[in-house]
């Protein structure tokens, strides 16, 4: 029974792709949570939302899944993130709602307690609209990409890995992007439509281009892992 239990007796694979999916999920919560902040880009100063820091990197590890364990593996990882983050939304709706105690009223940090709520209220307030737009966004993108890649994959018979990755990338990334960020601009935060698209095609740029900078990573995770688990490619999914 002991052995049993024992998570060392997992399959090296299983290890592996374990720890795959557990940091594609949290990156997509934690893009849920910080999604709703904008910041300036460096040199050119953009406003670009802070989700550009985490989500990008989940169609990289949705590429090195679909790589290794394939299509029906990936596709699950892609709806328990959706899934889980159905369940942040509880929670943070949950959170919003509790009563303030005392202490929290309390002036803190220079910040007044009544201030404090509202700052707390409006960043998951505006997170929960991000959240719903992002949902939406998300399903559509990931799939998408999970089935252009492998698309890819058969097209070019297993070769030019580059190619898949990116192509699949691209095309996804800007189905999710004006998708995702129509919801915050246009619903969250009342924009003008022109302004809405500006900003959605710089984000979209800047996807592009970390898209192109983290490929050398795909090579070296897909590289790594397949010789960990000596992994034998039979058919192009």
């Amino acid at each position: 029974m002991e052995e049993n239990c024992d998570i060392i007796n997992f399959k090296k694979s299983d290890k592996y792709f374990l720890v795959f999916a557990s940091a594609f999920v949290v990156l997509l919560v934690l893009t849920n949570v910080i999604g709703a902040k904008l910041f300036a880009s460096p040199y050119f100063g953009f406003a670009l939302t802070t989700g550009i820091i985490t989500y990008p990197l989940t169609f990289l590890l949705t590429d090195v899944m679909s790589e290794i364990w394939g299509a029906k593996r990936t596709n699950f990882v892609v709806f328990l993130g959706f899934f889980l983050s159905l369940l942040m939304l509880v929670i943070v709706q949950a959170a919003i709602h509790l009563e303030p105690h005392d202490y929290w009223s309390g002036k803190a940090f220079g910040i007044e307690g009544d201030e404090r709520q509202k700052a707390f209220e409006f960043t998951f307030y505006a997170g929960y609209k991000l959240l719903l737009g992002s949902m939406t966004a998300y399903m559509i993108a990931q799939l998408l990409d999970v089935k252009i890649y492998h698309y890819l994959k058969r097209l070019t018979k297993g070769k030019h890995l580059w190619l898949r990755n990116n192509g699949s990338t691209m095309i996804s990334q800007l189905f999710d992007t004006f998708i995702v960020n129509s919801f915050l601009f246009y619903w969250a935060f009342g924009w003008g439509f022109m302004q809405g698209i500006e900003v959605m095609g710089v984000i979209y740029l800047y996807k592009l281009a970390i898209a192109l900078i983290d490929t050398p990573l795909i090579y070296v995770f897909v590289s790594f892992t397949k010789k960990q688990i000596d992994f034998k490619d039979e058919a192009y999914e």
